[in-house]
């Protein structure tokens, strides 16, 4: 196939190619002027390293989408095994305390999630990587402090503090003052 390009076109790519920090962006924008003079598949790829699959791929990106076919897409990967359910489940998790689930602590850190929603959903997370995604649904997360709160007698606890502040009130009466 003959390539013949316009002088918009020409002057285009060069633009790009010029204006770019993106070394595969400028590479392909080469490409597509070397085919423009009518250079070979096999002269571009051995003079730019490239193997002449991609030349054919730019070729076909370019002829397809324009000058926006140039630039990398984001590569395909695997499909995060984070199903929109196992998020559902997650934020639902994350608004309800532990103790309405039947759990002794009154806190989610990463571990005990990660523990409930593996055994709910059947799917489990590192703790970094669960981390990640509970930032991208919107909640943060920090260490929990642990206290004794509801692990206590409160009422006792309040009689006692009562009792010890009236002890420290009495013993501070009666000590002399030094001067």
């Amino acid at each position: 196939m003959a390539w013949a390009l316009s002088e918009k076109e020409w002057d285009a790519l060069d633009r790009l190619r010029f204006s770019t920090v993106d070394a595969a962006v400028f590479r392909n924008a080469t490409i597509i002027l070397m085919s423009g003079v009518g250079r070979s598949k096999t002269s571009i790829a051995d003079d730019l390293g490239v193997s002449v699959g991609t030349v054919d791929n730019i070729r076909k990106a370019y002829r397809q989408e324009g000058v926006a076919g140039l630039r990398p897409g984001k590569p395909p990967g695997s499909q995060s095994r984070a199903t929109p359910a196992y998020r559902a489940t997650l934020r639902k998790t994350l608004q309800t305390s532990p103790h309405e689930l039947g759990y002794g602590f009154s806190v989610w850190s990463l571990a005990r999630l990660n523990a409930h929603l593996t055994k709910v959903t059947q799917i489990s997370f590192s703790e970094d990587q669960l981390g990640r995604i509970v930032h991208a649904e919107g909640f943060s997360f920090q260490r929990p402090k642990h206290t004794m709160k509801g692990k206590r007698d409160e009422a006792a606890y309040e009689r006692t503090a009562a009792k010890l502040k009236t002890l420290k009130k009495k013993r501070s009466a009666t000590t002399p003052k030094k001067f």
